[in-house]
């Protein structure tokens, strides 16, 4: 029994120094991930400081009547009836979602088109991508200007010295109603397909290649490849896509203010610079807050829907 009892002291004092080398092991890994919450903590209040905090009085000004150096009078949902009742709300609608149907279709069948291309074993590819990414990073200000050369009504503009070889024009791209938001798509797709191509570059990097060789080997054309695999592989892809353009599109705004100021007759009036009137023209803040809460509903509203028809997959 003795001597039973004697061996087994070395396993409990090697059990003690496990259980010893493990506790301090874990004292010094909270240590260390306390030390690092200690420098994430800036950014995070920053993040819910100048994210959150706005989205919340946002909130709270869209049940109210406010102008800056007022007081705040809770008015309940009178801002949201008012919406209703508004015209020029609904035309801005109208307009958004009409901009909206034209940018997202065109930049994604853009994007993706040109990310095929790119993925193929080309001489000078990278040079190709980043020639196609430059208009994402440059100023949306700069570029409207420079669009604002080409639509120029007169036949000093780019696109009516084109058109008008073939003996048409000068047509006002950005004076007439019939126009104005095509012109606006054009230069909206041409700025942001950028990052969207990029995007798929990176999914169809991805998608394995022996799937392609497979089906090849069956026999199976370059469309039903790209149909029966590549597509089905994209769908988180194209879909993250969709829901970020739709979010683009909705709250366009430079483009709009540079351009076109709304015109003509509230021809391009988005919401977002419906938005930016009744706040900042006419300082009219709680009816300005209710507009930017039925624009974040109806975005979120699309996203789900766009989740429902494309976002999920079958694994």
């Amino acid at each position: 029994m003795r001597s039973s009892q004697v061996s087994q002291l070395p396993n409990q004092e090697q059990s003690m120094q496990a259980q010893r080398r493990s506790l301090s092991a874990l004292w010094r890994q909270s240590r260390e991930a306390r030390a690092a919450y200690l420098f994430v903590l800036p950014v995070f209040v920053l993040f819910v400081v100048f994210r959150f905090g706005p989205a919340i009085a946002s909130l709270v000004l869209s049940f109210a009547d406010y102008e800056i150096g007022g007081n705040i009078t809770f008015i309940g949902l009178d801002n949201y009836r008012q919406l209703v009742d508004d015209s020029v709300f609904w035309q801005s609608v109208r307009v958004t979602v009409v901009y909206t149907a034209m940018v997202m279709p065109l930049t994604t069948i853009t994007a993706l088109s040109l990310a095929l291309l790119l993925t193929r074993s080309l001489r000078g590819v990278g040079l190709f991508r980043a020639l196609f990414f430059l208009p994402y990073i440059t100023s949306t200000v700069m570029a409207a200007i420079i669009w604002l050369w080409i639509y120029s009504p007169t036949d000093s503009g780019l696109l009516n010295a084109v058109v008008g070889i073939a003996d048409i024009g000068p047509i006002g791209w950005l004076q007439d109603q019939a126009t104005v938001l095509p012109a606006l798509a054009i230069m909206s797709t041409w700025k942001g397909f950028g990052y969207s191509m990029m995007i798929f570059v990176a999914g169809l990097l991805a998608i394995p290649e022996m799937y392609h060789e497979a089906a090849q080997i069956d026999g199976a054309t370059w469309w039903q490849r790209f149909t029966q695999i590549t597509l089905p592989l994209l769908k988180p892809i194209i879909f993250f896509v969709l829901v970020i353009e739709t979010i683009a599109s909705f709250q366009v705004f430079d483009a709009v203010y540079v351009m076109t100021s709304g015109g003509p007759a509230r021809g391009s009036f988005t919401l977002v610079y419906m938005l930016y009137t009744q706040g900042f023209q006419y300082f009219n803040f709680g009816y300005a807050s209710a507009i930017g809460i039925f624009l974040f509903v109806a975005i979120l509203i699309i996203a789900m829907i766009q989740r429902r028809l494309v976002g999920r997959s079958e694994s």
